[in-house]
């Protein structure tokens, strides 16, 4: 079942969703070679927590941390670890989430430790392109399959793969809700988006074969052929006009 929010549910989830845009920002000076993943996990969950906010992942159906640190082939899930150091030339998709009074917000980015490839970096540009394209989409009337093929259509063009075990989600008062937000699709199809719908878009992207795999530890899923994988995402409300992202920075007047 779809719930639709209404604007004070939003509002909380936009205070969720600007605390996450604090914890990128931070990951943004903290992401350099040397320094691990586990590190990085306990300076988001210290801010989280010191915005009065709880981190959402940590005890998910048991998952141990605040975040998820996804390293090169890692394509979503994995999990920070003290021996998990960033050394120049890796990427590394960072995924969060946090709650305010019970209500949700998601977000992921990729970025590149020191110096990467030029490949590389073009696979982190496509998936990012990838999602604002998705979230132009968000609109009242169009539909699902059109979020969807945004994505498949611009990651495909690029020559690289899109991941299908994994999707986006409906979030609000629990992290996943309907509806579930394939990227991949077709225009026109799926469930038609309404106002006070609020999706987490997240295209995962990988430089070869769109196949993964999840290893022992239950939680970490990587590429079948080892190629590289980027992963974004954003909250993203449905209103009556313009999509309202909420895990991006407020923009504010100037005075």
């Amino acid at each position: 079942m779809i719930v639709l929010k209404s604007s004070r549910e939003i509002a909380l989830m936009r205070e969720a969703g600007q605390i996450l845009v604090a914890a990128i920002r931070m990951c943004r000076d903290l992401v350099k070679p040397g320094v691990s993943t586990l590190e990085i996990d306990r300076e988001v969950e210290a801010l989280i927590r010191g915005r009065k906010a709880q981190p959402a992942f940590k005890g998910y159906r048991g998952f141990p941390a605040t975040i998820c640190a996804s390293i090169n082939e890692e394509v979503v899930h994995g999990i920070p670890a003290a021996s998990r150091r960033l050394k120049d030339g890796d990427i590394v998709g960072l995924d969060f989430g946090a709650i305010v009074d019970g209500y949700y917000a998601d977000a992921a980015v990729t970025l590149p430790v020191g110096e990467v490839s030029e490949a590389a970096r073009r696979l982190i540009d496509v998936t990012r392109e990838a999602l604002d394209l998705a979230i132009a989409q968000v609109r009242p009337g169009r539909r699902l399959g059109d979020v969807s093929a945004a994505v498949q259509r611009h990651v495909e063009r690029a020559g690289f793969g899109v991941v299908r075990s994994f999707v986006g989600h409906g979030i609000g008062r629990a992290l996943h809700e309907d509806p579930q937000v394939p990227n991949y699709g077709e225009p026109g199809k799926g469930h038609l988006l309404r106002a006070g719908m609020v999706l987490a878009i997240e295209p995962m992207v990988t430089m070869g074969h769109w196949g993964v795999r999840v290893l022992n530890d239950r939680w970490t899923a990587v590429t079948e052929d080892g190629s590289l994988a980027a992963h974004f995402e954003d909250t993203v409300a449905v209103t009556e006009g313009e999509p309202d992202v909420l895990t991006r920075p407020v923009e504010t007047e100037a005075a």
